[in-house]
């Protein structure tokens, strides 16, 4: 299949204008406005991982990350949501398809906004659990009609991560998310209180038997979502790149002659701008085609491409966070101000830079590898 055809990659270029006219709004209110969320849901971008046989698009990596990327380009909190929703959707690939039909197909719109800490508690009761605790980090969870909560639970004699899922209408979103970067994502707390999660309605953090045959489900999920993470950090710092263009060919600099184009640091800092990410764009194409030709085989995955595709994701966003701060010093006091373009991004690439994708243990990981010593393979 050619990526440039793919009728996703087709809807998120078509959407891309739409998302940037929103973008003062979607900074303002911290979360994405409603009419572009149903937008962005009826085009199916939210559905990018789910199973074909629930009516999602069951996408190929390869081109999960050429959308991704253009969402970036669009706006980076958008992207991010996207690929949060998107990516926990394979869990659906794991649990029995009638429960799985229920929250993401027969509720109109959906995304399950889920949590990346297991402190909520879960205790046992006839038929199921109750459910109580405080969840960080949900992104889009203002969206969601249905949410993960994830908590320890004893099974079969030993203690397993599950999510567990709770109706929106029995979670309270507490507003969290001041931050000054990705302000879009409203990436949220929120509390469940005693509420009763039938048995069925769980799924194992990992190890869940899978239910549906696709090569995308053969792939760990911390490493879809590191995908779409790297890709649209690209997609985001390409946007910055364009917007210091437009500002290089319009700005003369205080107490200087020239503008900002006709400078030789500013073009030379434009020219490794542009060798960096297209530098990290082919690598981290290669690393995701790798690994997608393992997961299409009918052969264990091996651990070289899991690896390479770990550190290509991780490099991509320390590159696009290296290129917004070199054209954000370059722009001088225009990009200082609330809603100029480059501060945003400026901000949001680094709020990523932050996450647990960006760390530098992915290097740490690839170097012992790459020495011949044995590596942790829970994030692989």
């Amino acid at each position: 299949m050619k990526t440039m055809n793919h009728p996703m990659l087709e809807a998120a270029r078509t959407l891309a204008p739409r998302i940037r006219s929103c973008s003062d709004q979607i900074e303002a209110e911290r979360e994405l406005p409603g009419p572009l969320f149903d937008a962005l849901a009826d085009a199916g971008l939210f559905k990018l991982g789910l199973p074909r046989s629930l009516g999602g698009v069951e996408i190929d990596l390869p081109c999960y990350v050429d959308v991704l990327e253009e969402l970036g380009k669009a706006d980076a909190s958008t992207a991010w949501v996207v690929n949060q929703c998107s990516i926990f959707a394979t869990y659906a690939a794991r649990m029995p398809r009638e429960l799985a039909r229920e929250i993401w197909t027969d509720t109109p719109r959906c995304v399950v906004a889920n949590t990346s800490m297991p402190t909520a508690e879960a205790v046992p009761v006839p038929g199921g659990y109750r459910v109580t605790g405080r969840q960080r980090f949900s992104s889009g969870c203002r969206h969601a009609s249905w949410f993960a909560a994830r908590a320890w639970i004893p099974e079969d004699g030993e203690r397993v991560q599950k999510f567990l899922f709770v109706p929106a209408a029995e979670v309270e979103v507490l507003d969290t998310w001041k931050v000054r970067g990705m302000r879009g994502t409203g990436t949220h707390d929120f509390v469940v209180d005693g509420a009763f999660v039938p048995a069925e309605r769980t799924v194992r953090h990992l190890g869940s038997p899978l239910v549906e045959p696709g090569p995308l489900y053969r792939l760990s999920l911390v490493l879809l979502f590191a995908s779409g993470d790297g890709a649209l950090a690209l997609g985001a710092a390409q946007a910055c790149l364009d917007a210091f263009m437009e500002l290089a060919g319009a700005k003369t600099p205080h107490a200087m002659q020239a503008m900002l184009r006709d400078q030789p640091a500013v073009q030379v800092a434009v020219g490794q701008t542009l060798a960096a990410l297209a530098s990290g764009r082919a690598y981290l194409r290669e690393a995701v085609r790798a690994l997608w030709q393992e997961a299409v085989s009918a052969d264990p995955l091996a651990l070289e491409p899991r690896i390479a595709l770990r550190l290509a994701t991780t490099h991509c966003i320390r590159l696009a966070v290296q290129a917004v701060e070199t054209l954000y010093n370059a722009s001088g006091t225009t990009a200082i101000y609330e809603g100029n373009a480059i501060q945003r991004y400026f901000q949001d690439l680094h709020v990523i830079s932050q996450h647990q994708q960006a760390r530098q243990v992915a290097y740490e990981l690839a170097g012992k590898h790459g020495l011949g010593l044995e590596v942790e393979t829970t994030r692989l």
